[in-house]
C-alpha cells in the first residue's frame, strides 16, 4: 500500500503529490502557519513540511496508538489527539512541538474532529453509558462538563465549525445512510443541507466561509472504511452547487479532520494505491 499526501489548490483547480510514502499515513491537519502538514501513522504524529517534505516524528510520548482524529489549535500552540487505551479512544492536548499528553476529558471513548475558530470550544463525537451510538459534543478546551448535541438519531462523525464558530457541520445516518447536516454551535436547528444516493461523510467548511468539503462513498457503503473509489465534493455552505472534482481510491484516512490551508487557498488530503 502506498499513501499519497496531495493537496488541491483552488485558483488552479487540480491535485499535485506533496509526499508519497510505502506505508499508510493518515488525516493531514494544516498548520495555521501554513508551513506544514499533521498526519498520523503507525499510531504516531508526524508533521511534514511544505518545502522539504518528509515524515517528521513529534513526541507523544506514551500515546503510541493514535488514530486519525487529530488537530492543532487555532494559535498553533497545541495538538489535539485522539489515542486507544484500554477503555478505547481517549483525547490528549500535546504542545504542538511534541511532549507528554494530558488527558482532557475523563469520559472515553471519544475521538476529537474540531476546534472552533476562537479556540475555546472542542467538538468530537463520543459513545456514553456502554452505548455503542455515536454522537456530537463540545466541551471547553481546558476541560470541563461536555455538552451533547445530539441523542442517538442515527450514527454521527466528523463535527467541524464553520468559519465564524456559529455552525457545525457533521455526517449522520438518522434517515437512511450517511449524509451532510448542519446545527447551530449550541445544537439547535438541526437540518440536512441536502439529499443524494451517495455515503456522505467529513464535511470540512473552508476557513474564508465560502466553500464546503465532503467525501462521497458509494451509494450502499456502511461506515468509512478504507480503500474504496471515492470522490471529493466541494459545494457552497449551504449545499448548493455540489461538484464532484476529483475521484480515487480512498475513505478512511483521506481527510477524516480539518484539512484546509489556514488561507482556503487549498486543501489537504490521502489518496492510496497499491
Amino acid at each position: 500500500m502506498k499513501s499519497h499526501l496531495s493537496i488541491w489548490d483552488m485558483a488552479e483547480g487540480r491535485a499535485r503529490t506533496l509526499l508519497t510514502v510505502e506505508d499508510r499515513i493518515e488525516a493531514p491537519n494544516w498548520y495555521p502557519s501554513g508551513d506544514a502538514l499533521l498526519v498520523n501513522g503507525g499510531g504516531r504524529l508526524f508533521r511534514v513540511p511544505l518545502d522539504k517534505p518528509a515524515l517528521q516524528p513529534i513526541d507523544t510520548g506514551f500515546a503510541d496508538r493514535c488514530n486519525n482524529d487529530h488537530g492543532i489549535s487555532p494559535d498553533g500552540s497545541t495538538i489535539i489527539l485522539s489515542n486507544h487505551r484500554g477503555r478505547g479512544s481517549e483525547m490528549f492536548m500535546i504542545p504542538a512541538s511534541g511532549g507528554t499528553p494530558r488527558l482532557i476529558n475523563e469520559e472515553a471513548p471519544s475521538w476529537w474532529h474540531g476546534w472552533s475558530p476562537d479556540g475555546k470550544t472542542l467538538a468530537y463525537v463520543a459513545a456514553r453509558g456502554g452505548s455503542r451510538v455515536i454522537d456530537v459534543y463540545t466541551m471547553p478546551v481546558e476541560g470541563g462538563s461536555e455538552t451533547r448535541l445530539t441523542f442517538g438519531e442515527g450514527h454521527s462523525d466528523g463535527p467541524d465549525y464553520s468559519h465564524d464558530g456559529k455552525r457545525i457541520y457533521w455526517n449522520c445516518d438518522r434517515d437512511g445512510h450517511a449524509q451532510i447536516w448542519v446545527m447551530d454551535a449550541d445544537g439547535a436547528n438541526q437540518r440536512k443541507l441536502f439529499a443524494d444516493d451517495h455515503v456522505n461523510w467529513f464535511p470540512h467548511p473552508s476557513p474564508d466561509g465560502r466553500h464546503l468539503l465532503y467525501l462521497a462513498y458509494p451509494p450502499g457503503t456502511e461506515g468509512h472504511p478504507a480503500d474504496l473509489p471515492v470522490a471529493l465534493v466541494l459545494c457552497k455552505p449551504d449545499g448548493t452547487d455540489r461538484r464532484r472534482i476529483l475521484e480515487f481510491t480512498g475513505g478512511q484516512g483521506t481527510m477524516n479532520v480539518p484539512n484546509w490551508a489556514p488561507d482556503s487557498h487549498a486543501f489537504a488530503f490521502v489518496r492510496y494505491t497499491a
